[in-house]
């Protein structure tokens, strides 16, 4: 059996949130946000352990939180770095697992039936990651927002997380693009690398708070 490492990233600057704190240790239904995803990887019987990533100043908040989790998995704090990918290329240094699955923390929706069907697909590919349809039709502009090609419907997703890898591919892919600016997930990592990402189907619950007004969405 492969082993398989659950990594949280949770060490953003929440600016768009606009609180002047970490959207993920608001609560939701009196639980803090980064909770909810927390318990769900601890709950999933394909992870041998959990990696959070955040702010080294945060932790003793996130250590609070851990205390009302009941965790029958291991659980590692690393700090993040300036930038997301940074953030997990920190976590990917500190596991030798043979997968990992990344999950944005701002998504307290996930589900473990997400993660079943990322490591599935890992069986054909490298990488894998839930998304879903887009509703509406995409425009691709130029820098002055001027519309030069439009994407088929059907076969336009949003990606969401959680996102599942090879380690190892991605580590030595993570120090090779290193300060790519260009990059926004890991999967497009992967694909600069020249593999192939295999979209698992999820749901338009699956958001992530992004503001304040994101929180009625993920309260019911």
């Amino acid at each position: 059996m492969k082993t398989v490492t659950g990594i949280i990233v949770a060490a953003g600057n929440s600016t768009r949130f606009g609180q002047g704190r970490n959207k993920n240790l608001f609560e939701v239904n009196e639980k803090p946000i980064i909770a909810y995803s927390i318990e769900v990887l601890n709950k999933s019987k394909k992870i041998n352990d959990i990696i959070l990533v955040i702010k080294p100043e945060e932790r003793e908040y996130f250590e609070d939180i851990q205390k009302i989790i009941k965790l029958d998995k291991p659980i590692k704090y690393v700090n993040g770095g300036e930038t997301r990918m940074e953030s997990v290329y920190n976590a990917l240094k500190e596991t030798n697992s043979d997968i990992v699955i990344i999950h944005d923390g701002a998504r307290p929706r996930i589900k473990e039936e997400y993660i079943d069907r990322c490591l599935e697909a890992m069986e054909e590919f490298k990488g894998a990651t839930v998304a879903v349809k887009s509703k509406d039709t995409i425009k691709i502009c130029d820098d002055n927002g001027v519309v030069i090609e439009t994407t088929k419907r059907a076969n336009t997703y949003l990606i969401q997380t959680p996102q599942c890898f090879n380690r190892e591919i991605l580590l030595d892919l993570h120090e090779k693009f290193k300060g790519d600016n260009e990059i926004t997930d890991d999967c497009m990592v992967l694909e600069k690398g020249g593999y192939s990402i295999k979209v698992v189907e999820g749901d338009y619950t699956n958001i992530k708070v992004t503001t304040f007004d994101d929180l009625h969405l993920v309260e019911e």
